[in-house]
């Protein structure tokens, strides 16, 4: 036989056995209408699995046994699938039901809380299915119906065991089940929470669906689970309840934003019903703002599936201004500039040029940890990341806050010509930037394009137009309205900074030997610069 009739032999073969599932699905049907005719529960694992083992031993060559046996759950899970609709549309749960946690969930109106909700239904798949086994193992009539009593202990472990890690993650502590609720609610991104976020608190048909949903949560909140607690012998459960963290710093949030959403879940824990519950979150809204960029500081971009996502960066370094010594002029003329720009007023692009070493990245991550608060996010961008800096302002224009789109070491070569991306970007283009959007870079070069002597007028080349050559290079730095200049410091200033360094630190040396040991340490790792002073006293922390 050639090749193509193997493939028609396939095909036959594939004709076969659609005819073959489809009448097995029109018998999963007929049982469906069966139980809900009579009430009675048809549905046994046991006996599923005894056939699916029969089903097996029928493979008349052993290597082909896996594979039916594969290929049978999935045509079972299919059919199962196609009962549990059935019966969901009659408002119906199999009795018998029992086993794959996920396809009950997904398929029994009882069950699903993301099927009761109208505007908070923006849960994570994981999310989703740790807030509904719990709600189901709380109600002792539900849960055995869908569950033998062996599978709901197993559950309550792997729900602990989830609700405890997603809380560690999170810094999270006191009632872990009210947390969690809570992070649900201040995470979701939907037409009520964004608007309350951009205008405050609004009344009308939007906060009337909200509140639909707001009374879902007050009955979650308001769940006893002593009684579950005793019924599956979980005492350990309590524990999550009243959970002490230590001193664990959560891994997502900055420390007062895990703190306001802690109280935030006492609050709506105490509140007497769903429209004080309501009058909570958004004040919360109000505050913090919503979502990814309400509750981080700072982002990245990347692409998945050809789509520009923001992603938030989950550990920047908490430096304050203060902690930068030095540079004091120029570290007055960045605030002066971003504190206009927070409090809406006009405000320039920035561009923190100079020496390697001087504090220039630091800065702006000063600027991130204290204007945060103020409703300040910075977004991380690279330089061949521009082409998607259009879509990143398209995400972020109708938000209430304000962005720093921040470049760290811009420069670029005779060769590279990304820089035009930037310029449309910054001025120059149809589409007017929006007013919460800025834009900080730092760089080694004041005029950031790499220049050679043929670009000066003494130079004969080719370039029959050289001005507009030089004008082409320059055009990118005029765009930024605020240039500053970080230089390295003198001798002196050197000094200042390691003696400030080692005192802030709590290091004792005598002063002389310090600065002595510092200029020694300079002279073979970079220079005079506040980076390198800043290696040294990690060095002497090191020693000690």
């Amino acid at each position: 036989m050639n090749l193509d009739e193997l493939r028609e032999n396939i095909d036959e073969i594939d004709e076969k056995l659609v005819d073959l599932i489809e009448s097995r699905m029109d018998v999963a049907q007929k049982i469906a209408d069966y139980k809900i005719e009579n009430g009675k529960n048809v549905f046994d694992r046991e006996r599923e699995n005894i056939k699916l083992q029969k089903v097996q031993s029928l493979a008349k060559e052993e290597k082909n046994k896996e594979y039916v046996g594969e290929l049978f759950e999935k045509i079972m899970e299919v059919s199962r699938k196609s009962q549990y609709m059935r019966l969901a549309d009659k408002g119906i749960v199999d009795d018998g039901a029992s086993g794959d946690p996920a396809s009950i969930l997904a398929y029994s109106d009882e069950i699903v809380g993301d099927d009761e909700l109208i505007l908070f239904r923006n849960a994570t798949e994981d999310q989703s299915y740790l807030r509904d086994i719990l709600i189901l193992l709380a109600d002792a009539k539900k849960a055995s119906e869908v569950y033998s009593n062996d599978e709901q202990i197993a559950l309550i472990h792997e729900a602990m065991n989830i609700l405890i890690n997603e809380s560690a993650r999170r810094g999270f502590y006191g009632n872990l089940w009210h947390c969690f609720l809570t992070l649900l609610l201040v995470s979701d991104e939907n037409a009520y929470s964004h608007a309350t976020e951009i205008r405050g608190e609004m009344g009308g048909s939007l906060r009337d669906l909200a509140l639909c949903d707001l009374k879902r949560f007050k009955k979650w909140f308001d769940i006893d689970f002593s009684e579950m607690t005793k019924r599956l012998h979980v005492p350990e459960f309590s524990v999550l309840l009243d959970y002490q963290a230590g001193e664990i710093k959560s891994k997502i949030y900055n420390t007062r934003v895990r703190d306001r959403i802690c109280e935030l879940a006492d609050t709506l824990s105490a509140c007497k019903d769903a429209e004080e519950m309501l009058d909570e979150l958004a004040s919360f809204y109000g505050q913090y703002g919503v979502g990814k960029f309400g509750l981080h500081k700072a982002f990245r971009i990347r692409h998945v599936d050809d789509e520009t996502r923001i992603e938030p960066i989950r550990n920047i370094r908490h430096v304050q201004l203060k902690d930068l010594v030095g540079y004091e002029i120029a570290k007055q003329k960045l605030i002066e500039n971003t504190d206009a720009f927070v409090a809406g007023k006009k405000a320039n692009n920035c561009l923190l040029y100079g020496d390697a070493g001087t504090g220039k990245s630091s800065c702006i991550k000063a600027i991130a940890n204290e204007y945060y608060d103020k409703g300040l996010r910075i977004i991380e961008v690279y330089k061949h990341q521009f082409k998607d800096l259009n879509d990143v302002i398209a995400q972020i224009k109708g938000r209430n806050y304000k962005f720093i789109i921040y470049m760290d070491d811009l420069s670029f070569e005779e060769f590279e010509t990304d820089y035009k991306y930037l310029k449309a970007v910054i001025e120059g283009g149809l589409e007017k930037k929006p007013e919460n959007v800025l834009i900080y870079a730092t760089s080694n070069r004041r005029h950031l394009i790499r220049e050679s002597f043929k670009d000066k007028p003494a130079v004969l080349d080719d370039d029959l137009h050289r001005n507009d050559t030089v004008q082409e290079k320059l055009s990118l730095a005029n765009r930024f309205g605020v240039t500053i200049y970080f230089g390295a410091p003198e001798k002196k200033e050197f000094d200042e900074i390691v003696r400030t360094l080692a005192k802030r630190e709590g290091i004792e040396m005598d002063e002389s030997v310090l600065v002595a040991e510092a200029q020694k340490w300079e002279m073979s790792h970079g220079g005079l610069s506040g980076r390198t002073a800043q290696q040294f006293i990690d060095h002497l922390l090191g020693q000690i």
